[in-house]
């Protein structure tokens, strides 16, 4: 008997069972145990995994496999910090259910297109209870952005959007850490969740500390299905209580008409364009105010001035009406997106200025706002320069008088008119 139980012994030993908990992982590069630089071990030696496709469900895994209930924000571009040595994973792809992050799909160990510059972090919930009531967002590809999600009972679950509204989405986002809320979706925007929904019929004053302090009907108490499940936008940074020193640089491009056309914002050295979620007739009219227009007559989506490239810099902006400047609206913060320039937002201004006695004088075909072609506005419409020089020759050759029409107006000559130079 003895000998039997001495060979089971060795032979447990020599085939281990493959367990999450065999497999290693840690944060590095902050003073946090929380949040940091994701890393994992492998055939003896640590190394770093590539943002490649990494989304909330992997941080989530990630978190999970370190104790914590969930996870708060994944971060790009080395945020925590470059690495060293190899780059294990790329490409990964999580369920969200997985007791470890080794366990998902990815493109195999050591299988990259990735530098350094690339290594992923996360930021866990700084508590370890795995009992406590905790809040998450899932379902979008951006960490301030998803589904609303509760933990309760040691399982997760959604929120119906019954009697929703910004106070709740306030309460939301400052629970996750966020300055407040930008906007709510409704009707299951962020996806269809599964399993319970804990909340229905929630209702904040505002200032309570976590969700699960407000009015709701009980923990699983609903009449609703998962087509009703709700989603918060939040916003990114810090909100300003000043206003910034330097105006935006605002321009309308796709178009002839110098009064409409797609809209683009200059921001740390780049031009890019503004997606049309939530876009409407008041952010449309900042953006006219701002450059030099009395008003806004229509805005437009979808790229109808066509599609911009580059860097698209705004999103979900919500405007009152008031400001003066388009910065100064809400949004999410520059580049957080879920767009592509298919959505780019334009405007189409009221053709009066609120200064017509103003020779205007702008640069165009260049990214950089110091440089490209030379155009003065003297009216409502731009014409080549090749048109305006063929009328010069006739005339100067001939003597010949020309009628060009230039917006509503036949005029000789030049007439009023974009004249590129």
């Amino acid at each position: 008997m003895v000998s039997l139980v001495c060979v089971a012994l060795v032979f447990f030993s020599c085939c281990p069972l493959t367990t999450a908990g065999q497999f290693q992982i840690r944060l590095m590069g902050s003073s946090l145990a929380y949040q940091g630089r994701v890393e994992v071990f492998h055939s003896g030696v640590w190394g770093t995994v590539c943002d490649d496709y990494f989304d909330l469900d992997d941080a989530t895994v990630v978190c999970h496999q370190l104790g914590y209930v969930s996870a708060v924000s994944y971060k790009f571009n080395a945020y925590f910090g470059a690495g060293t040595g190899q780059i294990w994973m790329d490409d990964v792809g999580c369920a969200g259910s997985e007791s470890a992050l080794q366990l998902c799909n990815f493109g195999g160990w050591g299988i990259h297109n990735c530098a350094h510059s690339e290594d992923v972090g996360v930021v866990c919930h700084n508590f370890t209870n795995a009992t406590m009531d905790s809040v998450r967002l899932s379902g979008s590809t951006l960490p301030n952005q998803g589904r609303v999600e509760v933990y309760h009972d040691g399982v997760w679950g959604t929120v119906c959007d019954d009697g929703w509204d910004m106070d709740n989405s306030n309460v939301l986002c400052h629970q996750l850490g966020y300055s407040s809320a930008v906007s709510y979706k409704l009707g299951a925007y962020f996806g269809t969740g599964f399993g319970h929904i804990w909340m229905d019929n929630v209702n904040c004053a505002g200032s309570e500390s976590e969700l699960q302090m407000c009015s709701f009907n009980g923990w699983g108490v609903n009449d609703c299905s998962h087509s009703e499940d709700v989603g918060v936008v939040c916003h990114v940074g810090q909100v300003s209580t000043t206003t910034p020193t330097t105006l935006l640089k605002v321009r309308l491009s796709g178009s002839a008409w110098a009064n409409q056309g797609r809209v683009e914002v200059y921001h740390s050295g780049e031009w890019g364009t503004v997606c049309d979620d939530s876009w409407d007739m008041q952010d449309a009219s900042v953006v006219c105010h701002q450059l030099g227009f009395v008003g806004a007559s229509s805005f437009t989506g979808n790229a109808y001035y066509g599609l911009g490239t580059g860097r698209i810099w705004m999103d979900d902006v919500d405007c009152t009406g008031n400001e003066m400047d388009l910065q100064n609206c809400h949004f999410p913060g520059w580049s957080v997106n879920d767009c592509t320039h298919s959505e780019d937002a334009g405007v189409d201004c009221h053709t009066s200025t609120s200064a017509t006695s103003t020779l205007d004088v702008r640069l165009s075909g260049s990214f950089l706002p110091n440089q490209g072609r030379v155009e003065v506005y003297h009216g409502h419409v731009i014409m080549t320069a090749y048109l305006v020089l063929f009328i010069i020759v006739m005339v100067m050759l001939f003597g010949m008088c020309f009628t060009v029409v230039c917006g509503e107006l036949s005029v000789t000559i030049v007439g009023t008119c974009w004249i590129r130079m």
